[in-house]
């Protein structure tokens, strides 16, 4: 009996996960997505120790996870929507591309936490590379935790080597959360509801031309980060 209660809590959560990410994909939810992705930086540009300048001007990708929702009682799991975006030749960043993370954990943790997550990427081409696929971090490749400070200058003595960098503002109340071993893919459904059934991440990484005002309001708050 006791068993069966242990187990219980696991098939919960993945029920809850299923269900979260069984929504209809549709352009006013992914419209919804970019502005809380927009919202996000702007959040994180309040914080005093948030992420350098000097980081976004030599890194070439972004990842922005609103929301990304993080449960567990032992085993654990991680679900998230959000954009990943790239430099382009010009300096300009990319369209928006929409992206899911997901993740396990096993280990001591308890809790419900509800995390906006920012990962910037060294190489542009670990996210263009995805394609229609997915990759894992941890596995393909591994996030470390991000230096802070939002002036140049506060990061002069770090060495900005890692491939990936993790920035994160929670809420509510958890132990152990861990971006290794989550996994990155392609929202071909939300990616085909925005840009239109033709369009593919790589077309989307390509290109600057979205002029919806979702997209504009976004490029134009990472720009000014």
């Amino acid at each position: 009996m006791k068993t069966l209660k242990f187990l219980r809590l696991p098939i919960l959560l993945g029920l809850f996960f299923v269900m979260i990410s069984a929504k209809p994909a549709d352009d006013s939810k992914q419209t919804e997505r970019i502005h809380n992705s927009s919202n996000v930086l702007k959040e994180f540009a309040k914080m005093k120790e948030s992420i350098p300048h000097q980081l976004l001007e030599e890194y070439e990708g972004i990842v922005i996870i609103p929301k990304l929702i993080n449960a567990g009682f032992g085993i654990g799991g991680k679900r998230g929507k959000g954009v990943a975006m790239v430099k382009l030749g010009n300096g300009k960043w990319s369209d928006p591309v929409f992206v899911t993370l997901t993740g396990g954990s096993f280990g001591l943790q308890i809790g419900v936490q509800s995390v906006d997550l920012v990962l910037v990427f060294r190489h542009k081409g670990v996210l263009t590379k995805v394609k229609n696929g997915d990759f894992t971090i941890g596995g393909d490749i591994s996030a470390a935790a991000g230096p802070v400070g939002r002036s140049s200058t506060a990061s002069t003595d770090y060495k900005l080597q890692a491939e990936v960098y993790s920035y994160s503002r929670s809420r509510g109340l958890f132990a152990g959360i861990t971006i290794n071993g989550s996994n990155l893919g392609i929202d071909k459904d939300s990616n085909a509801a925005y840009y239109g059934a033709k369009a593919t991440s790589q077309d989307i990484f390509a290109q600057a031309s979205s002029n919806t005002e979702a997209v504009k309001t976004l490029k134009e708050t990472l720009a000014a980060f």
